[in-house]
Order: C-alpha cells, then sequence, then structure tokens
C-alpha cells in the first residue's frame, strides 16, 4: 500500500543505510527539533507564573509542538494489518518501556514526595505519548479501510470535547485529539505528496512565509497574553480535558478546537519548511528520540520541584539560559554513553517473555516513532 518512491531533490542529502535504504537528513533533523521542542516546554513551564515572555513562548510552542510529532510519527507507521513482528514491536517498543518508566516514577514520587499512587491507567507526565502511539497503530489499518480517514478523525477529535467521560485515563482523550495529525501524516506518506511536490526542495518564498507565520504567532501569543489566560488557552492545547471542564459549554466549542487545529497545522508546515535539509553533526540524534522523550522528565524533575525556576529575574537572562540548557539536555540524552546505560529501560528485550525467545530481538533497529527507519523521501 506504500506510495510511489520517487527519488528525492538532490538537496534533501540523503544517505544509504547499510542495507541498502535510503535515509534523508530532513527528518531525523526534523525528529530532534520537535524533541528539543518537548524539553523546552518542559522547562519553561515553571518559568510561566513568573514571566509573560516565557508564557508566550510556552504557549506557542505548544500550540504545534505535538502535533508536529504526532504528524512525523504517522509519516512513518505502516497501515498494513499487523502481522507477528508488527504485535512484539508493540510490547517491546510501547508496552514495556511504558510500564518501566511507570514503575520509576512511582518510586521516584515515593522516595522524593514520600507518596505514590501506583497507577498505570494514569500516565505518569510524558508517558501519555508512549500510550497513544500505541493506540494510532492500533487503529490505524482501520483507518485506511474508510474512504474519508482524515475527514472522520476531524469528527472523533473535535466530538470528543463533548463527551466528559473521556478523560485521561490511558491518555484517551489526548490520543483522540491528536489522532487526525498522525492520520495526516500517514495520509501524506501513502499518497507520495513530499516526492509528487518535491516538499523537501527549499523554496525561499516558503522559508519567507513561514518566518512570517511564526513572527505572528509569537506576537500574538504575547500581544493577547491577557485573553488567552482568560480562555484558559493553555489547556485547550493539551488536548486533554472536555470543552466544559475548561469552561467552555456552549454549542460551538468544536469551533475553538477545530481552529486551534488549523493553526497547530500551519505552525507545523512553517516549522518543517525551516529545518535543514542536509546532514550536520547533530543528525543522527534524530533516530533515538524516544531516549530524550523518556529521560528528560528525569533531569527537569529536580529543577521544577525544588521552586528553582521560580523567580527568576531578569527574564531576558534567564529565559535564553534555560533555551539552551533544553539544546543541551536534548543532545546529552541522546548520546551513546547514555543510550548505552539505559538501553535495557527504553528498549527492553525480554527473551524470557516470548515463547519464541528470538522474537524479544525483533524491531531492535526501530522505535514507536518511527526514528529509526529509513524510508525515503
Amino acid at each position: 500500500m506504500s506510495a510511489a518512491t520517487t527519488p528525492p531533490p538532490p538537496a534533501t542529502g540523503s544517505v544509504r543505510t547499510s542495507s541498502g535504504k535510503r535515509r534523508v537528513p530532513f527528518w531525523d533533523n526534523a525528529r530532534f527539533a520537535c524533541i528539543v521542542l518537548v524539553v523546552l516546554g518542559h522547562a519553561i513551564q515553571r518559568l510561566t507564573y513568573d514571566s509573560d515572555i516565557a508564557l508566550g513562548l510556552y504557549l506557542l510552542v505548544y500550540a504545534f509542538h505535538m502535533p508536529a510529532f504526532a504528524l512525523i510519527s504517522g509519516y512513518f507507521s505502516k497501515s498494513d494489518p499487523p502481522g507477528r513482528r508488527q504485535m512484539v514491536r508493540v510490547l517491546t517498543d510501547i508496552v514495556l518501556p511504558y510500564l518501566v518508566f511507570e514503575g520509576l516514577w512511582t518510586i521516584t514520587k515515593l522516595l522524593v514526595e514520600g507518596q505514590a499512587n501506583p497507577n498505570i491507567t494514569q500516565p505518569s507526565w510524558t508517558l501519555w505519548f508512549l500510550l497513544a502511539l500505541a493506540i494510532f497503530r492500533l487503529v490505524l489499518p482501520y483507518l485506511a479501510l474508510l474512504r474519508w480517514p482524515l475527514l472522520w478523525t476531524m469528527v472523533i477529535s473535535i466530538g470528543v470535547g463533548y463527551v466528559p467521560n473521556i478523560d485521561s485515563t490511558f491518555s484517551l482523550s489526548r490520543t483522540l485529539g491528536l489522532l487526525p495529525f498522525f492520520t495526516l501524516g500517514w495520509w501524506v506518506h501513502e499518497r507520495g505528496l513530499v516526492e509528487r511536490f518535491a516538499l523537501l526542495r527549499v523554496r525561499w518564498w516558503v522559508t519567507a512565509a513561514s518566518v512570517a507565520a511564526f513572527a505572528v504567532a509569537g506576537w500574538a501569543a504575547w500581544y493577547f497574553l491577557d485573553i488567552w489566560q482568560a480562555m484558559e488557552l493553555r489547556q485547550w492545547l493539551f488536548y486533554d480535558d472536555d470543552y466544559a471542564s475548561i469552561g467552555e459549554t456552549g454549542w460551538w466549542a468544536g469551533g475553538v478546537r477545530l481552529l486551534l487545529m488549523v493553526v497547530a497545522l500551519i505552525l507545523s508546515l512553517a516549522f518543517f519548511a525551516l529545518i535543514p535539509r542536509d546532514g550536520h553533526w547533530w543528525t543522527h540524534f534524530g533516530q533515538y528520540t524516544m531516549y530524550v522523550y523518556l529521560l528528560h522528565s528525569f533531569v527537569l524533575y529536580p529543577f521544577r520541584e525544588s521552586g528553582v525556576l521560580r523567580g527568576l529575574d531578569p527574564t531576558w537572562l534567564w529565559l535564553p539560559i534555560v533555551i539552551v540548557a533544553s539544546v543541551l539536555i536534548s543532545l546529552g540524552l541522546a548520546t551513546s554513553p547514555v543510550r548505552k546505560v539505559f538501553r535495557p529501560l527504553v528498549e527492553p528485550r525480554p527473551s524470557w517473555l516470548f515463547t519464541d525467545a528470538t522474537l524479544a530481538d525483533v524491531g531492535r533497529r526501530d522505535d514507536p516513532t518511527g526514528s529509526r527507519r529509513a524510508r525515503s523521501g
């Protein structure tokens, strides 16, 4: 069911892996940029209580960074009915890491806070995205059977906000809210739109328009900050609460989500347009985003909970420091020594779990976001 794979333009700087598959640096660059935004969003969260500039940046980042991550994950996902390998990967790449890190968070909270509430149905902090990926994978083969999968996922995403009993249990509310972005990423790849329209080719007017889009969005995030706070925009951008819980009971509340989804799509496309196409010294770190995603919260936890990030003044000094620190944390957690130490936790391969012990090594060169797949385009 894969789309035609017309070779991308030379500007992509694609390379070939040992298996002969073409690897396009752009996608690794984009993945790493996305994970930096994830770390940045979590790092500046405490600063938002004392700084309007930090809050404006926070809203800008949250307006598109997880939709962008979902788009990339969908682009590297397959809609074929799951075979043995795919089913094993769900267990080894998603379920087991989720259980491992939920256990680690329970222990951490017990030691630091003196209390813990073990509950695997309520994901701790960043772990919700693992469950979202699992659900995305499970439903994609069924969505692929439908005539208008994008339309149906839009209806689901908007409609779920009207249902109060669909909540954060198993991260279902966020998963259904972001489902259209994941589906769109898959749909774009299925139809070969990246190759057909040479979307990875650098065009000056696209770059200019993308810069302008972020300039306008950044200005709006800061200038209308009082309005965004009054309407609880932060909660809207999480895709986690139903409309009534946020304070909007009108029938047109779904229109707000639709508008925010349009904004997220525009900013995601602008973001991708600004990503370098060629390989750089940091490009290969994009293959290890799952390490950064799962480990960065433990690095930030002491700073967030100790109050160190509160009351930092002046903002013009501390905000850039936190931004640089977020980049350094992302780079550090993707390095080989860190991966070597934490591979048993992030990529568990317990042979004892399967009736066929060799199944434990299935998909070792992969991860849930497709970070190490070498698809062309």
